[in-house]
């Protein structure tokens, strides 16, 4: 049976566009998370967690390969993740573990396995090179696929959408091979990673979920004068249409209750695939961890969606219970960066196999089973749609630093301004402070160089995905393959051989 060794099994769950502060777990007094709430009582949260991208693919990018985005060519939705650079399955696939996915992980390029075993799945976007960013028309929408306010205008309950259809698939099938481990004689530890579609907009949910809320109960965000904003929320309120089209209070109402709503339904599934490994014996040998790959604006500052370093965008929650775990909140800031090295932490006892690179991040499983962390900072990147040149942010303590060569420089307490509206760049009780992290920002990143390389790379995408679309289409999207001669009951198999086999828990 899977994970009878002594390395524990690893369950990562994650959610698409949650911020952790729209979660019970992370007390919002409307949203209800009862699979959270419950993983948080007997394990630990991390109340200060970032994405390293705040996008999909390069956020997840980041956090397989324990490399920062910039570092790795992860420069917006439309970039490939090459394959010879390592992830954090190639690694523990060399630690002993079995390592599969099941939905999405946003992989642009012909590799779509990327160190995993198997993909149950197909992803839910497409693996070209069409959603390439293009900061030589930075001013212009993205065309047909980018978010804009019909997403608001739509929002509802439905009784079936893309997404519901993509989530469920990758529901069961992670349930379904959750028991096919617990039937095998593979007595490896699993690492199985389950990505949901959900809170991600278009915000429509389905009745059962819809209806656990009350229009009237559900919050409305606080939005400060359009003058007052940041050049930056600017250019996304253009690209999304809020300038344009715009958005009514009652849209925003049924837009949040849409993803509250979606919010439980990917607790729904949490908590199943947590009652599987307790039924199947494995609860208590595995590392359940639960996070998403960035947030959501959801309303605040008058803007939706991700792409800004603003709290509700650039959060993730990240919560971890099992084995050694113990129970209570970690304040520290930390990200998804620090993924790779907490996992190979929780795999090898403390030996890690050889790296190819040292992980940018630093392993979080000191602090997830009792000991004290002395770092509480992190950083973040953002170089894709609605800015020309790249951006960059740092979190350390209290404050928060951003950076973008053609925007004012942004510093942020963020313990005694949470919403983030009072910036303190150009305070002179602060000069001494934001001196230093420009300085810092400088001698982290040649914004110069990055900028070259992300025009460079754009241009050549777009290149080939012009080619791609003459002639015959050669797709990189992945195909789960189904070997339908050896499922069930076959003429070349032994029926009484095949029913004791298939049944869990076995017949004694």
């Amino acid at each position: 049976m899977a994970g009878s060794s002594a390395q524990p099994n690893i369950l990562l769950v994650m959610a698409d566009q949650l911020a952790p502060q729209f979660t019970g777990a992370y007390e919002h007094p409307v949203v209800r998370t009862p699979t959270m709430d419950a993983l948080v009582e007997r394990g630990v949260r991390f109340d200060t967690a970032y994405c390293p991208y705040p996008l999909c693919a390069p956020s997840r990018y980041s956090m397989l390969t324990g490399q920062p985005a910039t570092a790795i060519g992860a420069w917006d939705n439309g970039s490939e993740l090459p394959a010879s650079v390592p992830t954090l399955a190639h690694y523990l696939r060399l630690a002993g573990y079995r390592t599969t996915l099941s939905g999405k992980m946003h992989f642009v390029g012909p590799d779509q396995l990327h160190g995993f075993n198997e993909r149950l799945t197909t992803d839910v976007y497409p693996a070209d090179f069409a959603w390439t960013a293009n900061w030589d028309e930075a001013a212009d929408r993205m065309g047909k696929w980018w978010h804009n306010m019909t997403s608001l205008s739509e929002a509802g309950q439905a009784l079936a959408t893309y997404q519901i259809d993509y989530d469920e698939d990758v529901g069961s099938a992670a349930v379904r091979h959750l028991y096919d481990m617990a039937r095998d004689t593979d007595d490896r530890p699993f690492f199985l990673t389950v990505s949901f579609i959900h809170p991600h907009d278009p915000y429509v949910a389905r009745p059962e979920w819809w209806n656990l809320y009350d229009h009237d109960e559900i919050d409305l965000p606080d939005v400060p004068p359009v003058a007052s904003l940041d050049p930056h929320t600017v250019r996304i309120r253009h690209g999304i249409e809020i300038d344009t089209v715009g958005y009514t209070e009652d849209q925003c109402r049924n837009a949040r209750r849409a993803y509250y709503a979606n919010t439980t339904y990917v607790d729904s599934w949490l908590g199943t695939l947590v009652r599987v490994l307790e039924e199947t014996g494995q609860l208590d040998n595995t590392v359940v961890i639960f996070t998403s790959d960035h947030g959501d604006m959801l309303g605040d500052r008058g803007v939706w969606f991700k792409m800004s370093f603003f709290e509700r965008s650039a959060r993730v929650p990240l919560i971890m219970a099992g084995p050694d775990i113990t129970n209570g909140t970690v304040p520290n800031a930390c990200s998804l960066l620090d993924m790779l090295p907490t996992l190979l932490d929780i795999t090898g006892g403390g030996t890690w196999p050889d790296l190819a690179e040292a992980p940018a991040g630093r392993s979080l499983w000191e602090s997830a089973t009792g000991g004290c962390d002395p770092v509480d900072e992190t950083t973040s990147e953002y170089t894709g749609v609605m800015t020309s040149h790249p951006m960059f942010m740092i979190r350390r303590g209290r404050h928060k630093y951003i950076h973008c060569d053609t925007d004012p420089a942004q510093l942020y307490d963020v313990e005694g301004d949470p919403l983030e509206r009072n910036n303190l760049a150009e305070d002179p009780d602060h000069a001494d402070l934001a001196s230093g992290f420009a300085a810092e920002v400088t001698e982290r990143w040649d914004s110069d160089a990055i900028r070259e390389q992300v025009l460079a790379s754009q241009r050549a995408r777009r290149v080939v995905h012009a080619a791609m679309e003459v002639g015959d289409l050669h797709s990189w999207d992945f195909s789960p393959s189904t070997d339908a001669t050896n499922q069930y009951i076959r003429n070349h198999m032994d029926w009484a051989d095949a029913g004791p086999r298939t049944r869990y828990p076995p017949v004694v």
